[in-house]
């Protein structure tokens, strides 16, 4: 009888080959499918673009695949714009820990483009160049989707529904209040331009350089209180789906949010792109180079086109965002996922690379055993590791004992970012 049990026991064994082929349909009927549009107007040639659908998390492997797309306007030139398209996208990947599954790798993608942006930042300020650029920096890995940005390009999620929410922050100093303390406390001053008879002009810029930014990669000639530290926004879309519009300044100049996502419901990705181009250069006139990435994240089924028009009194638009409740029950979860609800996974904007980068020292060692830089990645002796929480030259760190770990002149670059130091770039 044991005999028997054991017999109907392998019979009802499932091979190895046949789960995960299982798993892979399962997969691919949950995973939406991502559609995108591009359209721009050039005046000055310094906004450039990434798009890129056939990232893999885990090399060869089509089913770890994600995409990201990406705007960088640029000023002084277009240089910083055009190393930071090429380069950023590897210096992330870059940053991320070897064999983490998705989930693993979604929560460790935040803390990764921290990495990446400064180690872009520090890179292309070591060439001497002194152009500078914004960074607005799109992953969307099913429905999940990830954004960095610093400077003034955004990104907005325009859901089910009609509700338009901004995946970003803009860094500009005439309306971030934060962001002009944050400035001024590190070193730098704030104000306006000021002509014959000392009248003030145009909005407040940061001085030494006049930068209208308070957050860039590049522009080493204005100080190293203009930090590469984005921020990061995590979310993850209900089962149906949702609008991305990633755009420049020569877009959200001439359009609000509302509007721009208005403009071009109920089109498809191509010709929305198109759209919101055509509606600002209509409302402003080509005044600024001008960029616009339509993103469409479509459920699996095609039963839901892209956003449409909303309905005169939506009641649930209140209920577009929610923190992520861990005790929540999984009813409520899909419940609420169901009528289009977008849940918030991460959000942080500090400058802080402290705060950014976490205490997680055990990612901060390399497979040789020697630690590595949580910034630039390279190899350091355990001896030379200096934590990112320590303190200044001449003060005691609380946790210095704590990685994640940097190397002396990342550990140069934040003193300088947070004030501590002057910068130890210099323009020829």
């Amino acid at each position: 009888m044991a005999s028997g049990e054991s017999r109907r026991r392998r019979d009802n064994l499932v091979p190895l080959a046949a789960l995960i082929s299982r798993e892979m349909r399962i997969e691919k009927m949950e995973k939406p499918t991502v559609k995108y549009g591009h359209a721009a107007q050039s005046r000055k040639g310094e906004d450039h673009f990434l798009i890129k659908m056939d990232c893999q998390r885990v090399p060869g492997n089509s089913s770890s695949s994600f995409s990201v797309f990406a705007i960088f306007d640029g000023h002084n030139g277009n240089a910083a714009a055009i190393y930071t398209r090429e380069n950023l996208l590897n210096h992330i990947l870059g940053a991320m820990p070897c064999g983490l599954g998705r989930e693993e790798w979604i929560q460790a993608l935040p803390r990764a483009l921290v990495a990446g942006f400064v180690k872009t930042d520090k890179e292309f300020q070591s060439r001497g160049e002194t152009s500078g650029t914004t960074a607005t920096f799109v992953i969307v890995d099913r429905r999940t989707v990830t954004v960095a940005s610093v400077g003034d390009s955004r990104c907005i999620l325009d859901a089910q529904g009609g509700a338009v929410s901004s995946l970003t922050v803009d860094h500009r100093l005439e309306e971030n209040v934060e962001e002009r303390k944050r400035v001024t406390a590190s070193g730098g001053e704030v104000g306006r331009l000021s002509i014959v008879g000392g009248v003030e002009i145009g909005p407040l810029r940061c001085w030494p350089g006049g930068l209208c930014l308070s957050r860039s990669i590049g522009d080493m000639d204005v100080g190293e209180f203009i930090v590469p530290v984005p921020y990061v926004k995590q979310v993850k879309l209900s089962n149906a789906g949702g609008r991305l519009i990633v755009a420049s300044d020569g877009i959200w100049d001439a359009l609000s949010s509302e509007m721009a996502a208005k403009s071009c419901r109920g089109l498809p990705a191509e010709l929305a792109a198109k759209q919101v181009v055509k509606e600002a250069l209509r409302t402003r006139g080509l005044k600024d180079d001008t960029t616009c990435i339509v993103v469409d994240i479509i459920p699996p089924d095609n039963s839901i086109q892209p956003p449409t028009p909303p309905k005169k009194h939506n009641k649930l638009r209140a209920l577009l965002f929610r923190k992520k409740c861990h005790d929540s029950s999984s009813k409520l979860s899909k419940k609420l996922s169901a009528i289009g609800t977008v849940e918030e996974l991460f959000e942080e904007g500090s400058a802080m690379l402290a705060e950014r980068l976490g205490n997680d020292g055990s990612t901060s060692q390399s497979t040789s055993g020697l630690f590595t830089c949580v910034v630039c990645q390279i190899d350091l002796a355990p001896s030379e590791g200096i934590s990112v929480h320590a303190g200044s030259i001449f003060s005691t760190s609380s946790k210095p004992w704590q990685g994640p770990f940097l190397c002396a002149d990342c550990r140069n670059k934040k003193d300088a970012m947070e004030g501590k130091r002057p910068s130890g770039v210099k323009v020829a």
